[in-house]
């Protein structure tokens, strides 16, 4: 009995060594490019980050749709859309969901803007938003400028009040350059 905790244990260990291993902290840093993605939404098309050039985009990444944490997220930027767009900016969310999953939970929720399935976590990866070996998405919201730039990175998110959250930061980033002091 004995041996086989002993092999639970290094299992789990080497489990948790893999998992380690593929879960990156690293995010993008602010002024960095925003790394390129292709991926197919809720609107049956391939959205690339390449077609929002000129655009304030609002990139959401969260762990899985229908969970309580994700469900009031994506109601909070569906409540505060009218101000998001006002800004000017597209809010797109990503999940490791399959596209007829993201369907069935924009439908339910009447979100307004598009989800895109990452079944492939190629844009969670190229986002560092991958946790947990690759299991799921982290939550973490990256503002990017039309010229292609991080702008924000939302490590922590509130899930009730991120339209707020983003709003706020939108109208920051957007502000006129304070003139300069008089001598």
């Amino acid at each position: 009995m004995n041996g086989w905790w002993i092999a639970l244990g290094v299992v789990l260990l080497g489990a948790a060594a893999v998992a380690a291993a593929q879960t990156t902290n690293d995010t993008l840093a602010v002024g960095s490019p925003a790394p390129a993605f292709a991926a197919v939404g809720t609107n049956d098309q391939t959205n690339r980050l390449a077609d929002l050039k000129g655009k304030w985009v609002v990139l959401y990444f969260y762990p899985k749709a229908f969970t309580p944490g994700c469900t009031s997220e994506a109601c909070s930027l569906r409540d505060g859309y009218a101000d998001i767009q006002k800004a000017g900016a597209t809010i797109l969310g990503v999940s490791l969901d399959p596209v007829a999953r993201l369907k069935e939970f924009k439908q339910s929720y009447q979100l307004p803007f598009d989800l895109l399935s990452d079944a492939d976590k190629s844009v969670s990866r190229a986002y560092h938003v991958l946790a947990f070996g690759g299991l799921f998405a982290e939550r973490r919201t990256f503002i990017i400028n039309p010229d292609g730039a991080i702008a924000h990175v939302f490590e922590s998110v509130n899930t009730r009040s991120h339209d707020r959250q983003v709003a706020e930061v939108l109208k920051t980033l957007q502000a006129p350059p304070a003139p300069p002091a008089k001598p």
